[in-house]
């Protein structure tokens, strides 16, 4: 017999299957709840109750796909809930309308930006087609917005990293095109003669630090050769330090802020930095394939088709070319400190 769950709410929610059909029914108590489902799955037709709500459904959403998004995918779709729908999340289900939801959106864009409307649209419009097919939504949602925004060059960031107290982690994305996540969960047992298997990631959910046995994507897990330069920053981390930063991300962005803003720098995210390492590459010419492959941009089949000859003399040419011009930028750097 299906066993029910106490939600938030007070209510009781359980989830039947029968007949490939999964449904899932709230109610005031346990018994109740239990009760509908059990009829459910003997066969009798039973409709979802009177106080079933909007919030719930985005719940057994969120709570279906637990088990196959990854724990910040689940994090982000809990805040989006909190912080974009809680308006509406009280509401009966079948009392929701798509007047209602195209209301709700007008006002959350009076406050939040496009791209989070959106995005807290599509999260109700994918509860809704899997619990209440019936409810068609045709929303008219914000216009999306280009943003541009204007980089510094290595040669301005360099200065300012430099002996920071985050200068290896800025590196390691700066120069190797790593993502926050990816800097967090290397260790130095990942770097053997001078190459770095990418592969573990930590990452915040709820607020608390997570290790991941995977990178975000399939083509993110990858190898890459650590330059010299950043081979001796790693040698100088205390003996007993595995881990490459000790620091949140939370920690390492706000350093990264602080520095930029005590050297009239305008402001970036330290995720940009991953961006300029990409723009890098791109101005040196190195071909598509050897800069998606070290950023770790490509998609699975280019993955499968380009890991086997990770390394080839092509391959080092290019690292070789990149190396040396971050390699020749901080030698110039450090002979002005010098002076």
């Amino acid at each position: 017999m299906p066993k029910a769950k106490k939600l938030p709410s007070g209510n009781w929610r359980v989830q039947a299957s029968c007949n490939g059909e999964r449904r899932s029914f709230t109610a005031p108590t346990k018994k109740e709840a239990e009760l509908l489902a059990l009829e459910f799955q003997n066969g009798k037709k039973t409709a979802p109750t009177d106080t079933r709500t909007v919030g719930e459904c985005i719940d057994d959403y969120i709570d279906s796909k637990r088990n196959v998004l990854s724990p910040t995918t689940i994090d982000r779709y809990g805040t989006c809930k909190r912080n974009n729908l809680t308006p509406i999340c009280d509401l009966p289900l079948k009392k929701l309308t798509p007047l209602i939801v195209q209301k709700h959106i007008n006002e959350l864009s009076m406050t939040k930006s496009p791209k989070t409307v959106r995005n807290a649209h599509g999260l109700l419009a994918s509860a809704l087609k899997v619990y209440a097919p019936e409810i068609v939504l045709n929303t008219t949602l914000p216009a999306k917005q280009k943003k541009i925004k204007q980089l510094p060059t290595v040669e301005e960031l360099l200065p300012v990293i430099i002996g920071s107290e985050i200068e290896l982690p800025c590196l390691l994305a700066l120069w190797c095109g790593l993502r926050m996540s990816e800097i967090r969960g290397l260790k130095k047992s990942d770097i053997k003669d001078g190459v770095m298997h990418i592969h573990d990631t930590i990452v915040d959910v709820e607020g608390k630090p997570v290790r991941k046995e995977n990178t975000k994507t399939y083509g993110s897990t990858r190898l890459i050769c650590l330059p010299e330069y950043l081979q001796l920053l790693v040698v100088a981390l205390p003996e007993e330090q595995e881990e490459i930063t000790l620091l949140t991300g939370k920690a390492i962005y706000f350093r990264f802020s602080r520095l930029l803003e005590k050297n009239n720098i305008p402001h970036i995210t330290f995720h940009d930095l991953r961006h300029i390492n990409a723009s890098t590459m791109l101005a040196l010419g190195v071909p598509d394939k050897y800069a998606m492959e070290r950023g770790g941009w490509s998609s699975p089949n280019i993955m499968k088709s380009v890991y086997q000859h990770t390394f080839t003399d092509t391959r080092q040419r290019f690292d070789d070319v990149i190396d040396n011009y971050f390699q020749k930028a901080i030698s110039h750097e450090n002979a002005l400190i010098k002076k």
